[in-house]
């Protein structure tokens, strides 16, 4: 499973149990809505702080991924690719 989907599963678990804690204390729902958003955001940030670094550290290999790509693309297109000797 990708870094990214664990930690997105994390945070949406994270905020209905939240919710659900709120869930008896009889108040507003919008208003339980808003808590349970703000104390699992709060959370996340200790809780899921391996899952986030782990996603982090996907993210940038893909970009550094695309990044290299692209150059290579670039040069190609501009005609700096390296050929071998019979002309290929």
């Amino acid at each position: 499973m990708s870094a990214s989907v664990k930690y997105t599963l994390g945070r949406i678990g994270l905020f209905v149990v939240v919710f659900a804690g709120l869930w008896p204390a009889g108040m507003n729902i919008f208003l339980q809505l808003m808590l349970a958003l703000a104390f699992s955001a709060a959370l996340s940030f200790f809780l899921l702080r391996g899952w986030r670094d782990e996603m982090a550290e996907e993210m940038a290999g893909a970009a550094e991924r695309r990044r290299a790509e692209k150059e290579r693309l670039r040069s190609a297109l501009a005609g700096d690719d390296e050929r071998s000797e019979d002309g290929r």
